[in-house]
């Protein structure tokens, strides 16, 4: 069986390798379009619906942010359930650049699971699209916690935030990170010391896919992030981040994994009253 290319993926790979991979489609609207109801409009064929909300969400609210983690018990059942089992490769793709897609990958690749974004996402697969909704042949997937080392707490970001030697990137839209606006969350602004890292500047907006790991290397550098810094990734909630963490692995920075993420992101963050807030454009 051919190796799995990681972080990310061509469609020519999984066009020559489909039958050997688990295709998951994660397409999830910050606006509240069904990413369902687009999955049965149209999807690569043998892809099965990973719903970000039921499958790679736990219980949400308050600190814990609106997309925290589910327990390793509830991530088991769902992958399992999917016909993701122990050792099981994936390749999953959305419509968005690989923003809802990073998430699932993450996921799979902490616990040791070999996953890849589809690079492009539906939109650079050139074969037939399907409306029909495959059976998935239930598969075990062992329940294991999530690894201490992957992950931060709101402690740790806001102390790595204000480290020299450390990195805490949000991958919020300029606008947002600024506090200019702010549509879902209790407050605007961003964790005082984070730098903003979009995560839509990680792709090349004439293909969709993701920049070069030169083009990526240049683009964190700018941000200040090179060499072996220490790097978070935070987000609204814990899943664009997991966007940035994917082109970090790929840029070779923060580690095999591209660093930790901080789950419950700027939602948990701005739901604790008294955690400090910054506005602007300066860290």
């Amino acid at each position: 069986m051919t190796e799995l290319p990681m972080p990310i993926v061509t469609a020519n790979w999984l066009a020559a390798h489909r039958h050997e991979v688990v295709v998951a489609d994660v397409r999830w609207y910050l606006d509240g379009r069904s990413g369902r109801e687009e999955f049965e409009r149209g999807h690569i064929p043998h892809a099965i619906f990973a719903d970000l909300e039921t499958a790679l969400t736990g219980e949400a609210g308050g600190t814990r942010g609106r997309h925290p983690l589910p327990t390793p018990e509830h991530f088991a059942a769902a992958m399992s359930a999917l016909g993701i089992g122990d050792g099981t490769r994936v390749v999953a793709y959305d419509d968005t650049g690989g923003m809802t897609a990073a998430r699932l990958v993450w996921m799979l690749r902490v616990l040791g699971e070999q996953a890849a974004v589809l690079d492009g996402g539906i939109a650079a697969w050139s074969g037939p699209l399907v409306t029909d909704v495959p059976v998935p042949n239930p598969q075990t997937f062992t329940a294991r916690p999530w690894p201490a080392d992957a992950i931060v707490d709101a402690d740790a970001a806001g102390q790595l935030a204000s480290r020299s030697d450390s990195a805490v990137l949000d991958a919020r839209s300029n606008e947002r990170y600024r506090g200019d606006i702010e549509p879902i969350d209790a407050r605007a602004g961003h964790i005082p010391g984070a730098r903003n890292a979009p995560w839509a500047a990680n792709i090349d907006p004439s293909t969709g896919r993701f920049l070069s790991r030169e083009q990526l290397r240049a683009h964190y550098a700018a941000i200040g992030v090179e060499g072996d810094i220490e790097i978070v990734a935070s987000c609204g909630s814990g899943v664009s981040a997991c966007h940035d963490l994917i082109a970090l692995e790929l840029a070779g920075l923060g580690g095999p994994l591209g660093g930790r993420l901080f789950v419950a992101s700027w939602s948990g963050w701005a739901a604790d009253g008294s955690r400090p807030v910054a506005t602007g454009s300066v860290p």
